[in-house]
């Protein structure tokens, strides 16, 4: 599918409250991916390894995702992206947290946890690198809008943050 959502994006995705199959929770071990998020496309994530999102992999379709995360003690909104990467021609399913307004270092071989609160939007391909980026800023602003929401907002005190 190529990128032709320009006028058509929401400012809030999903119900008023997280249904099924929401929320789906997450660990794994943060893994270096291609250093495209942050040299490509000034947008630093996560990768996390394949086998950590098996679960997610298994009930969700490939498209941009939104919830929290948490990592080096901080929790943070998140957008992520599922699938193939289809602009950069990628053979592996991957999943790419972006953690909202983070600044810092790298977090290689840190664990990371996710709770996935909704969806977004399907993957799709782009004509070129700028419309990408300007659409990951879309996703990143629903992100934030939805998660304002009080049935979504109280994920970030989960006890799977706790533990």
């Amino acid at each position: 599918m190529t990128a032709k959502l320009e006028n058509q994006r929401p400012k809030v995705v999903g119900s008023d409250k997280v249904e099924a199959p929401y929320p789906i929770r997450f660990e794994g071990k943060v893994v270096r991916g291609f250093g495209r998020g942050s040299k490509d496309l000034g947008i630093p994530t996560a990768n996390v390894s394949e086998d950590s999102i098996q679960e997610l992999l298994k009930h969700k379709d490939s498209g941009v995702y939104y919830g929290f995360a948490k990592i080096s003690q901080q929790i943070f909104p998140m957008v992520m992206s599922v699938g193939w990467n289809p602009y950069y021609n990628n053979t592996l399913r991957s999943a790419e947290v972006h953690l909202i307004n983070r600044k810092g270092s790298d977090f290689y071989d840190q664990q990371i946890r996710v709770i996935v609160l909704g969806y977004i939007r399907p993957e799709l391909n782009y004509e070129g690198v700028q419309k990408l980026i300007e659409d990951i800023q879309i996703d990143i602003q629903v992100a934030l809008n939805s998660l304002e929401r009080p049935n979504y907002a109280h994920y970030k005190e989960d006890g799977f943050f706790k533990s």
